[in-house]
């Protein structure tokens, strides 16, 4: 039986363009132009400003752009800051079955090195498919995922990213293989970077396995080796972390049941765990015209991890953008305060918002049994709000807003986009911006399609 990874790249180095269903080609030219918006959005953190800093001071190549500042550098240091500026304020795209994980973190593997190397808005298009084909099924192999067993899915985002980025330097199925195990190979990250205090870290571990997968690539191309059964062999990602792999789903259906389908949008800027009570908690307050002042209590019954993960005694009290967006007590508040979770919600001088702080000891989250049964395949929450003059409001919310269940309009989809963008490019260069974007398949040379993708 030949490797996990031989049948990988086998697949992904036959992929065409043509060979994608019409579905496929809209839902990456939408998940696309979520992600330029984010990463607009993402331009002002702390983290990305810190790198940009680094890597403006390191000799090499002028190969690819940087989205928004439009400073060019080595495709793989691109890749990274292009993957976190898309990270950066946790408002990308979500899946979420055994594991969790933002295939669209992935997505510059593939216009990084196009931009490099002047492909086609088709060839980016196939990549990306890839991104969201292996990731996703990468999210739903393991039993149970590798986050619980205490590792962070950027240990995921090692194994896909050389994939895209292989696709687009046109590896041999035998060099793809090899960079997969390059990058597999050291790329498992711990779950430390998600647990308690938040740090600029939680941001990067995505990104820096995409930059791995992307070097991975160029040495492959080079003639550099890696183990082949870096998943299913001796020592391997199974045999390590194992037991259970469902090691089949890796390959079934390959080209006929397309996981991008089924990945879901962000409407709210924050960990996706959240955005369930969060849509429960805007219902309760929008449709009770309820103000700050009004509430006595939030409770929210919620699945084990969200209880555990984003509601410890560090969440009650964030003192950093990172904390607080993976804060399920501060994102319910600041819902309350505001009446929306964006990106503003979690600037430095909001976070000392007294309102918010007043509301925080007020929530109440706990574990709910019958929820943890239905997850994955619901994102089940119930919201109890109790007033002060004694009444009691609850809602119980299956999926968030953004769903693929529950899709973003096209509408909603752009005033997403507006809200990072706008303000940074004026109408004109906006609409050239979604044009492009959604008319990809129709660019010859990436490199002109990334220099629009700027202020």
């Amino acid at each position: 039986m030949p490797a996990i990874t031989q049948q990988i790249a086998d697949f992904s180095v036959k992929l065409r363009y043509e060979d994608l269903p019409d579905e496929v080609v809209f839902q990456v030219k939408r998940f696309l132009l979520d992600s330029i918006g984010c990463a607009f959005g993402g331009w002002d953190t702390e983290d990305v400003q810190i790198q940009m800093d680094l890597h403006r001071n390191m000799a090499g190549k002028e190969e690819a752009i940087v989205m928004v500042g439009g400073t060019r550098m080595p495709m793989n240091h691109a890749a990274l800051m292009n993957s976190l500026l898309i990270r950066a304020l946790d408002y990308n795209d979500i899946y979420w079955e055994e594991d969790p994980s933002h295939p669209s973190d992935i997505i510059p593997a593939a216009l990084s090195p196009a931009d490099a190397l002047s492909r086609s808005g088709r060839d980016v298009i196939t990549a990306i498919a890839l991104a969201y084909e292996f990731e996703q099924r990468m999210c739903e192999f393991a039993h149970p995922g590798i986050r619980e067993r205490k590792w962070h899915h950027a240990t995921l985002t090692g194994f896909v990213s050389p994939i895209v980025a292989g696709k687009i330097l046109d590896l041999t199925v035998d060099q793809m293989v090899q960079a997969i195990g390059i990058s597999g190979s050291h790329c498992c990250t711990l779950g430390a970077v998600t647990a308690g205090k938040l740090t600029n870290m939680k941001n990067t571990v995505d990104p820096m396995a995409v930059q791995s997968g992307v070097l991975a690539a160029q040495l492959a191309k080079a003639g550099y080796s890696g183990p082949e059964h870096v998943i299913d062999g001796k020592e391997g990602l199974v045999d390590t972390f194992g037991p259970e792999f469902e090691l089949e789903l890796m390959t079934r259906d390959l080209g006929k049941d397309w996981r991008i389908l089924r990945c879901s949008m962000k409407a709210f800027a924050a960990e996706a765990l959240t955005h369930s009570p969060i849509t429960a908690v805007l219902k309760i307050v929008r449709d009770n015209q309820l103000k700050p002042e009004d509430i006595a209590e939030i409770r929210v019954k919620t699945v084990a991890r969200a209880a555990d993960i984003l509601s410890d005694p560090s969440k009650y009290k964030p003192t950093s953008k990172e904390t607080a967006d993976h804060s399920l007590p501060y994102c319910l508040a600041a819902a309350v305060v505001d009446d929306m979770v964006t990106p503003a919600q979690f600037k430095d001088e909001k976070l000392k918002d007294p309102r918010i702080w007043s509301l925080l000891p007020k929530i109440k989250v706990e574990a709910e049994p019958e929820f943890e049964k239905l997850f994955p395949r619901l994102k089940a929450t119930e919201v109890s709000i109790t007033t002060t003059r004694n009444n009691k409001h609850t809602v119980r919310v299956d999926y968030p807003k953004g769903d693929y269940r529950d899709p973003m309009t096209e509408e909603e989809l752009l005033d997403k986009f507006d809200s990072m963008v706008l303000d940074k490019t004026g109408q004109k260069k906006r609409d050239e911006m979604v044009d492009r974007t959604m008319n990809l398949e129709k660019e010859k040379d990436i490199c002109e399609f990334m220099q629009k993708m700027t202020k």
